[in-house]
């Protein structure tokens, strides 16, 4: 686990916020290396995870799958990442272990698995509207280094695609993303 995950995950909550922001009105239908998924389809689903994590946590049941208007996206984000962002807060959250359909974690693992998760999709915008990423390196680096030892090929089948070749020194988020199965070419 990271020294301090709070600034790791704060750090990228902002840099996925500006990449959100920075959305432009023709951009919401266009595609994201996630196959099949538009802008507004990807944007959705990070804003519907940070609230499955909401719930996970809470001990509450999932939420349901909600369309959320475009122009609403921005605000549903930043709502539900600083609802997440308060209950990996509370005290004793990240030593506790969950139960979910998720299999069993503890709160610092699932906070691990949010970060990683939150990266990726944030390269993906990033990709899908050409705005620079300006996510952070190191938060991508240690996202990796949790994800290499969580993500093997028994778990990737629905999940991620194969592991992609990247160089050794690229980027940290460019080999994240190649890790779990994305193409920086």
């Amino acid at each position: 686990m990271p020294e301090d995950p709070y600034s790791l995950l704060d750090r990228s909550f902002a840099a996925v916020d500006a990449l959100i922001a920075g959305i432009g009105p023709d951009q919401w239908s266009a595609p994201t290396p996630c196959s099949d998924w538009s802008v507004n389809r990807l944007v959705g689903h990070v804003v519907g995870m940070n609230r499955i994590f909401v719930a996970m946590l809470a001990g509450e049941p999932p939420p349901g799958r909600a369309d959320i208007e475009p122009e609403q996206l921005l605000q549903a984000y930043r709502e539900s990442a600083a609802r997440l962002r308060a209950i990996f807060s509370e005290p004793g959250v990240l030593d506790r272990t969950f139960e979910s359909p998720m299999g069993r974690a503890t709160g610092a693992e699932r906070l691990m698995i949010r970060l990683y998760d939150l990266l990726a999709h944030g390269w993906d915008l990033s990709r899908a509207t050409a705005q620079p990423a300006n996510l952070p390196e190191d938060a991508a680096e240690a996202a990796l280094a949790f994800a290499r030892g969580q993500v093997v090929d028994e778990t990737r089948p629905g999940r991620f695609e194969p592991a992609q070749e990247v160089p050794a020194d690229a980027p940290a988020i460019d080999r994240l993303v190649a890790f779990l199965g994305r193409s920086v070419a």
